[in-house]
């Protein structure tokens, strides 16, 4: 599988939101370690630590990626929720990397860009034999969605070229925003209150972020629905 590697910079602000979900989520769990990872070519590193007594692991360790053995390979890899109760009594795990540190337990989810490519992961890991809770992993799809929200809006700001607008001022206004924007379903021109269309690039520098909904605008009611008519404006 081959993997395309962004290296986007995660602002301090985010980092210190992804350093109070790391602590929030062990103490919880009461577990010694979790973990948000990075995959950076050719290396998968810590990004960030929980806080925690006896977790043996530091920001900005790292492993060599492909075939390193690590958990949080496989997880990369399927993209999928990897849960192992105890490493030792499982022939698969029972000689993995984190062994070495006493990690016997692992439950880790894959942390994407909206384009699928990997960040890397979130993952929790136990010295002890340790199945996880029901809650548990709830608790960690509420902090995967928050991290992916966030990683959304680093994308998001790449991809439109807007080196000036940090990732800090996207986040604070969407606290502060009020309504919702209505954006085309084909071509994401965005209407705005007085019943204009404008390209999204544009609305975007110039106005806070919204949450979206759709409709179509005058020239794709016209491309893609010749024989529909306009009606009232979409609410």
């Amino acid at each position: 599988m081959e993997f395309v590697f962004k290296d986007i910079v995660v602002p301090p602000k985010v980092q210190e939101s992804w350093q109070e979900i790391a602590d929030l989520l062990a103490e919880v769990a009461a577990i010694p370690a979790a973990l948000i990872m990075r995959l950076s070519h050719p290396y998968i590193e810590v990004f960030v630590v929980s806080r925690t007594e006896g977790n043996p692991y530091k920001p900005g360790d790292k492993e060599v990626f492909d075939d390193s053995g690590l958990y949080c390979e496989t997880v990369i890899r399927t993209k999928k929720k990897l849960k192992v109760p105890n490493a030792l009594k499982d022939e698969k795990w029972k000689e993995n990397p984190d062994i070495k540190l006493n990690m016997i337990s692992y439950m880790g989810f894959p942390l994407l860009f909206p384009d699928e490519t990997p960040f890397g992961t979130l993952c929790i890991l136990d010295s002890r034999e340790n199945a996880y809770s029901p809650t548990t992993e709830k608790l960690m799809l509420k902090f995967k969605a928050l991290i992916e929200d966030h990683l959304e809006l680093l994308y998001v700001n790449r991809q439109l070229g807007d080196n000036n607008k940090k990732l800090s001022d996207y986040l604070e206004e969407i606290q502060i925003l009020r309504g919702i924007v209505t954006i085309c379903s084909h071509c994401k021109d965005i209407r705005d209150e007085e019943g204009n269309w404008h390209p999204v690039e544009k609305y975007l520098l110039k106005t806070t972020q919204a949450e979206f909904s759709h409709s179509v605008c005058p020239k794709c009611l016209e491309k893609y629905y010749p024989d529909r008519k306009e009606g009232k404006k979409d609410k």
